[in-house]
């Protein structure tokens, strides 16, 4: 990862008919740098990847995308970038080969053979070539779409909710690629609803009602928020989870399996609690770090 930017935008807005559906988004993301996005679905994600690639034209704004004006320079942009849909866009009743050649022609490129069999190789589906995508997983089917992508040497990715629907080992397996990817300097911009993912991301803008709530690194978005967090375990946390949402110093209790995490921005006032409270019924109260889930949280509690 290096200083040159991939992305480099100021203002943009859209709105469809009377909805904003982003607003004012001022976005810089580095070159070989894997750009998360978050927030719930309505938040303006999809939208602000459409017009950071060309796709979707803003209504006002302006910035470049690979040294490209997102207003008036969007075919070249598109010429430059790999968009992975959130559902599977390819043709399932044709094999992983047929796809592969049917986008490279759609791409015009003159060397399409030698493309597809690169794509093959270097996504792993050389001995499924000759299956159709219909009949794929998940997990292939995702490879499958980013071997396209992939196709015309992109110099950034664009990756709309990528995993949605595949299992944990596919998903690990897709990240380590894209890591990969970045390494090789290539900008990837994704967006996602896993926290894990979050994490694996080099920064982070966390968006709702179409503006941008937190920017930067996981930690410096969790250090910002300036949080406090117990964890509370006991036998019965979900009677005990709604007796801690009553409570002035609480202001989220989130449950987790049997345990609850307790959240809110006054520490001392939770402290006290934990003092007060700790032991009762058989619950043991420990002070944590916050996640990026209590944080994420404790942002669309904040904005409501």
């Amino acid at each position: 990862m290096n200083g040159a930017l991939a992305i480099d935008v100021a203002g943009l807005n859209k709105r469809f008919g009377d909805k904003h559906v982003v607003r004012d988004l001022s976005l810089q993301v580095r070159a070989g740098e894997i750009f998360g996005f978050l927030g719930p679905n309505g938040s303006g994600k999809t939208t602000s990847i459409r017009m950071l690639c060309g796709l979707l034209r803003p209504d006002s704004g302006h910035g470049t995308c690979l040294g490209f004006d997102v207003v008036r320079e969007t075919a070249a942009i598109k010429r430059e970038v790999g968009y992975m849909t959130q559902r599977f866009s390819l043709w399932e009743d044709l094999t992983i080969r047929e796809n592969l050649d049917f986008v490279a022609r759609m791409y015009g490129m003159r060397e399409r053979r030698a493309a597809v069999a690169r794509a093959l190789d270097e996504l792993g589906l050389g001995e499924r070539q000759h299956q159709l995508a219909g009949a794929l997983s998940g997990g292939w089917k995702q490879r499958l779409a980013l071997a396209a992508c992939m196709l015309h040497r992109p110099r950034l990715l664009l990756l709309d909710e990528p995993t949605a629907g595949v299992d944990p080992r596919a998903r690990r397996e897709f990240w380590q690629e894209i890591h990969a990817l970045a390494a090789g300097g290539i900008s990837v911009l994704v967006s996602t609803h896993y926290m894990d993912e979050a994490e694996r991301c080099h920064r982070l803008a966390y968006l709702a009602w179409g503006q941008v709530l937190a920017l930067g690194t996981g930690p410096e978005i969790v250090a910002a928020q300036g949080l406090a967090a117990w964890r509370v375990a006991g036998p019965d946390v979900d009677a005990l989870a709604r007796e801690l949402a009553a409570e002035p110093a609480v202001e989220n209790v989130t449950s987790f399996g049997s345990t609850l995490h307790v959240t809110g921005h006054d520490r001392a006032a939770l402290a006290e609690l934990a003092a007060r409270r700790g032991g009762l019924g058989g619950a043991a109260w420990t002070e944590i770090d916050p996640g990026l889930e209590d944080v994420f949280i404790a942002l669309m509690q904040g904005r409501r």
